[in-house]
């Protein structure tokens, strides 16, 4: 058995410690003993934009991604944006994160950080959200939120805000009429779906499989669009 290489670790505000491993050729984000990303299981974090952008009814879509992670979401967007135009902007709380996008983990950045269509600030995610509901910046046709494995506040305590009735209305006020809250999960959560339904969205729910040959866990990503 291959054994497990730590790389860096990072601590989260207001959270727990974040380590970057290396297992053979692969890459693993630890919190604690747990796996919150992966490069042999990417493929549901890059399906939570594309289905999200195919979906959109604009020509020049505005997404705003909460979680940088190892960027497959980020990526993704960027590919699908459509030819007419768009913006990608990612918000990240942890520094190190863009230190290991731009360090060990090269290969897979490429020169995504460099795309002009493309964006990452160094804030809360729920900053970005507050700034659209008061004039600040723009609103968003997408708002893309993988900051954690669930609606809940695994990673950070202060992330559970996201996905409360309050949360949650902020969300939609950010979003233009059509747009999509978008919502990646390790597991399903029946609680959540209502919770979204209750919030006034246009709710859709789908698994997704971890891997793109239909093989790995299911996981589940809601679409609530803005009415």
């Amino acid at each position: 058995m291959l054994p497990r290489e730590t790389i860096a670790t990072a601590q989260i505000p207001g959270g727990d410690e974040l380590t970057l491993v290396s297992h053979g050729r692969d890459f693993i984000i630890m919190l604690g003993r747990d796996e919150l990303m992966g490069t042999r299981m990417q493929y549901s974090e890059e399906q939570l934009a594309i289905l999200t952008l195919e979906q959109l009814r604009v020509a020049s879509p505005r997404v705003l991604i909460g979680g940088y992670g190892m960027g497959f979401t980020f990526r993704a967007a960027l590919a699908a944006l459509p030819e007419s135009g768009g913006e990608v902007v990612v918000a990240e709380i942890v520094p190190e994160i863009l230190e290991w996008a731009e360090g060990p983990l090269a290969h897979l950045t490429g020169d995504s950080l460099g795309d002009r269509r493309g964006e990452v600030v160094l804030c809360d995610v729920a900053a970005l959200i507050d700034d659209a509901n008061d004039g600040t910046c723009a609103k968003f046709d997408a708002i893309l939120l993988d900051v954690d494995n669930g609606p809940d506040g695994v990673v950070r305590d202060a992330n559970d805000r996201l996905y409360t009735r309050t949360g949650l209305a902020k969300a939609k006020d950010a979003l233009n009429p059509g747009g999509i809250l978008a919502i990646w999960s390790a597991a399903q959560d029946h609680k959540f779906t209502r919770r979204l339904k209750d919030a006034g969205y246009d709710v859709e729910v789908r698994e997704v499989r971890a891997r793109p040959n239909n093989k790995g866990p299911r996981h589940t990503i809601w679409f609530a669009r803005k009415p």
